[in-house]
């Protein structure tokens, strides 16, 4: 069983059996625990769930689409068959709907259309984020002062959805390169195998261009839950991990001809790369929560 499958089934575990219910903004109450915390060794194992499928092209179009485009436009996925953040996008009127109703949830300035607002690549692009750590990695190999936050409260009410994972810290130790991710709030079936996912290739990418190893990446949550219509889900996601033959952890290959972190290929295919030898135990499906 690889490590982030361990981790991830303790944490869904824990919250089905200490969480409590409440009530929350989406209207579909949810189970929740205050905090957790895992450290993953990402040189040593690439995370991504074998309990269940995840689809890593659009993990990682999504996680490219925030770092290395740095787009808040949300037709950008959907030219690439990816449409995790179709329910927030702002119309061209500027408003920003519930799917199943119809009601303005809130309006923007219809500049912002077919975005999602200023959130996430957004902040990276208007902050120089991700260029500022590059240039840090290569040049100040010692620097204690490596944060990317996209949680800027200037933005925070032109945004439809403030950042979840919001904060992450970087650091070289013997050469190896590693992260520090806050996420202040998680949807633990949906979000969270995505966030880890994505970061984890990140970590790759950004210790590859930079002529670093990949190292650890501690995660630390704020509101890890579970809604109540994803319940029956996660006990059958808990039901493979205790039946089911363990399935070993997949290779994640990056072409080791790219050195420019914007060199990697976005398009739909994301060429550059690849996860191989993925084993898994099959889809399940999760409701989203808007």
């Amino acid at each position: 069983m690889s490590a982030w499958d361990e981790i991830y089934c303790r944490i869904c575990e824990n919250i089905l059996r200490q969480g409590k219910q409440v009530q929350n903004r989406t209207g579909i109450d949810s189970i929740k625990i205050p905090s957790a915390y895992f450290t993953l060794d990402v040189g040593e194992e690439f995370p991504i769930l074998t309990t269940k499928q995840l689809f890593i092209r659009q993990a990682v179009l999504e996680m490219l689409w925030i770092y290395q485009v740095q787009s808040n436009d949300v037709r950008w996925l959907q030219e690439r068959n990816v449409h995790i953040w179709d329910l927030w996008e702002i119309d061209e009127n500027g408003d920003w709907k519930d799917q199943k109703t119809g009601k303005v949830l809130k309006h923007f300035d219809p500049k912002y259309a077919h975005t999602i607002g200023t959130a996430y690549g957004y902040i990276v692009k208007k902050m120089g984020l991700i260029d500022r750590l590059i240039d840090s990695l290569k040049n100040t190999p010692d620097d204690r002062r490596r944060v990317m936050s996209l949680w800027q409260d200037e933005y925070l009410d032109t945004a439809v959805l403030p950042s979840c994972v919001w904060s992450s810290e970087w650091d070289i130790t013997d050469g190896k390169l590693n992260v520090w991710v806050h996420q202040r709030s998680c949807d633990v079936p949906l979000g969270l195998p995505f966030n880890v996912t994505q970061y984890a290739v990140l970590l790759c990418m950004l210790a590859q261009v930079t002529g670093l190893k990949p190292g650890a990446m501690s995660w630390s949550i704020k509101d890890a839950h579970i809604y109540v219509n994803q319940v029956d889900g996660i006990k059958e996601q808990l039901h493979r991990y205790y039946t089911k033959k363990p399935l070993p952890a997949p290779t994640l290959w990056l072409n080791p001809d790219i050195k420019d972190f914007y060199d990697f290929d976005h398009s739909k295919d994301i060429t550059d790369i690849k996860l191989l030898n993925y084993q898994h135990m099959g889809k399940i499906a999760f409701p989203i929560s808007q």
